[in-house]
């Protein structure tokens, strides 16, 4: 009977479970941040090209 009650008091294997869960969410929300960010990046990235262009069409550089 002592051998099963140490088996439920014992939290190790809960604390891994925790931090995993925890580097799981922090996962997660980088991914959203990231693609949220690049398609923004892309945009600008676009907007600066057209830029360009158009001021070597008109007779820039």
């Amino acid at each position: 009977m002592q051998k099963i009650l140490r088996i439920f008091r014992n939290e190790e294997g809960a604390t891994a479970i925790e931090y995993g869960l925890i580097a799981a969410l922090i996962a997660v929300a980088a991914i959203a941040a990231m693609s949220a960010l690049g398609g923004n990046l892309t945009n600008t990235f676009n907007g600066v090209s057209n830029k360009i262009e158009a001021g070597n069409k008109k007779g820039g550089i």
